[in-house]
């Protein structure tokens, strides 16, 4: 059985790790080798696109966390939930809804993020 919280924590997880070897351990871990990400500002697929794109967004928002809002909802093997990136000491940067389709095996094969409050 899918656990969303679960699946939404390991997700932040990876984006929050500075380590670019722990973030591909991570990545192998828990996404399928042919995985793919897009949203409105940025895509990637397998685990060198998703790497480059993680590793792009810890350049632009240095200092930054991904913080789980609210709680993760899941529908057979889609997990539903949203986020805010925000420095420690200031306001949020962003907001998203990220949707996350699971493989057989419960590892991320697809998301889909949609940036919220009319970013993007």
């Amino acid at each position: 059985m899918i656990d969303p919280s679960n699946i939404a924590s390991a997700y932040l997880e990876l984006w929050n790790d500075p380590e670019e070897a722990s973030r591909r351990e991570r990545l192998i871990d828990g996404w399928t080798v042919d995985a793919s990400y897009v949203d409105p500002l940025m895509a990637g697929e397998g685990y060198e696109g998703i790497a480059a794109m993680i590793s792009g967004a810890h350049a632009i928002f240095p200092g930054h966390t991904f913080s789980l809002r609210g709680t993760p909802d899941g529908h057979g093997r889609f997990v539903r939930f949203s986020w805010t990136l925000a420095p420690s000491d200031g306001a949020s940067a962003a907001a998203g809804t990220d949707i996350v389709r699971l493989d057989n095996s419960g590892r991320i094969a697809e998301v889909t993020g949609f940036l919220d409050g009319g970013t993007g």
